[in-house]
């Protein structure tokens, strides 16, 4: 019963848009009164590829989303597990201060960050750009790997070191397999935000770094609904393929895998 109701939310809130999206792209709009809907065409997709900048921002895009999330993994594993089973004084008051950017305006954030990336020269490159995204990413990733830390408990680490486990081995074969689900909700949500940046893109990068955003977000002023369904779809698309991938990457750098039919943890 519960599998049922879970699949048909699913198919209502994910598959269903995604499959509406793609029937745009090839019909275009239905327009009123027609008995039935215009010739199917691929004109939309050739519009989206003969602009100019669409491929590269791509794998523009596809990078600073990789260097950002590089960071936010090791930012928000060495923070979460501070934060996690580490006691200091002030610990709440710099968690609080850590959780701040995602309540101040995203053009207080920029201009700020802006003025100092142009003394360090930092602006109008990917560098800056990614260094920016880390703004609205990091909190998350350390506020989901020290949830991650506190599931697993200062007391299993502890019974590692006391049997020899060194801190490489500790991590590798007891935190690493424990802390996957922070790892994949780190991983979705960090390409996803990155990938959507525009202010903070345009800002830095000050229109030289050309990121998908920048490409689609022009775009959302045109009436012509088959090439914007068009662009949703490859905006769609590009994370999930990136999840997919890194989540076979996973697999390999796990130290173990259970046997089928069992779950890992």
């Amino acid at each position: 019963m519960r599998k049922s109701l879970f699949y048909s939310i699913s198919l209502l809130l994910f598959v269903f848009p995604l499959l509406f999206l793609v029937y745009k792209s090839f019909f275009g709009v239905w327009r009123w009164g027609s008995p039935h809907p215009s010739e199917p065409g691929i004109r939309a997709w050739q519009v989206l590829m003969n602009e100019g900048e669409f491929l590269d921002s791509i794998g523009v895009s596809i990078w600073i989303a990789f260097v950002v999330l590089a960071i936010n993994l090791l930012i928000g594993i060495t923070s979460g597990k501070v934060f996690s089973l580490s006691s200091f004084k002030g610990k709440s008051i710099v968690e609080a201060l850590l959780m701040l950017p995602l309540f101040l305006p995203v053009l207080v954030v920029g201009i700020g960050l802006h003025i100092t990336f142009i003394r360090y020269g930092l602006a109008d490159h990917w560098t800056g750009v990614a260094l920016v995204h880390l703004v609205p990413t990091i909190p998350y990733s350390i506020k989901m790997f020290k949830t991650g830390y506190d599931r697993i408990g200062a007391k299993l680490i502890e019974q590692s070191a006391m049997l020899g486990g060194r801190g490489f081995q500790r991590f590798y074969h007891i935190e690493l397999p424990l802390l996957l689900p922070s790892i994949r909700s780190v991983l979705f949500l960090t390409i996803v935000i990155s990938l959507s940046q525009y202010v903070l893109t345009a800002i830095i990068g000050g229109g030289n770094v050309v990121t998908l955003s920048m490409v689609y977000y022009p775009f959302t002023d045109t009436a012509d609904e088959a090439v914007m369904a068009a662009f949703s779809i490859v905006f769609a698309i590009i994370p999930i393929m990136l999840y997919f991938i890194l989540e076979g990457c996973l697999k390999f750098i796990l130290p173990y895998r259970l046997p089928r039919g069992r779950n890992r943890f």
